[in-house]
């Protein structure tokens, strides 16, 4: 039986796609989030006269590349990690009234986006704290000046920037202040400083 035109051409095709198939593969990279040197900073509004910072060290996640350009960023925090230099402001922190660490131990951003700006890149994704989800968007700088390590791993560092309104996720505990206004402002300014590894 004589092979039609495309029936000849099907194989050529078939490994051409395998080809660029295989391409894509070993241009595509997960590198992990080191959580030696990764960490979640905040600033928030207290009694409407000064900005009380703290942090969350504990953080993990990933970062997807192609061609050396990121695709998905996912990030995890430990809740039980925060600090703020008071324990018992930290305790306070944990508890109901705030992140309810006990109930729900891990806040997370998981990328749906990515796409450059002149100064880096906007990551558009969802962040969940406390069982809560809203959309977000992080400006990410950074993720463009790999370094070597003295053990032969290669590593980029960045910084992602956001702001959210803490109300939107149920962390709304506050108590009015004489003469007007409340202990706690409701805007809280976050940076994510990154630094992540190559797989070998």
């Amino acid at each position: 039986m004589k092979q039609t035109k495309l029936q000849r051409a099907l194989p050529a095709l078939a490994a051409l796609l395998l080809v660029l198939g295989l391409t894509a593969t070993a241009n595509a990279q997960t590198w992990k989030v080191d959580p030696d040197h990764s960490a979640a900073h905040f600033s928030i509004r207290h009694m409407m006269i000064a900005q009380v910072r703290g942090m969350f060290p504990a953080v993990t996640g990933t970062i997807d590349f192609d061609h050396d350009q990121p695709t998905a960023l996912d990030i995890t925090i430990d809740v039980n990690s925060i600090y703020t230099g008071v324990e018992a402001r930290d305790a306070h922190l944990k508890s109901g009234d705030f992140f309810a660490a006990e109930i729900h131990p891990k806040m997370t951003f998981k990328s749906t986006r990515v796409f450059p700006t002149d100064k880096g890149f906007t990551v558009a994704g969802v962040l969940t704290i406390k069982g809560t989800s809203h959309d977000v968007e992080l400006t990410v700088t950074g993720l463009d000046d790999p370094r070597v390590d003295p053990w032969g791993n290669t590593r980029k560092g960045a910084t992602a920037l956001f702001s959210i309104d803490r109300r939107d996720y149920g962390v709304d505990w506050n108590a009015p202040l004489d003469g007007g206004g409340f202990m706690v402002g409701n805007t809280v300014n976050i940076a994510v400083d990154l630094e992540a590894i190559q797989p070998k």
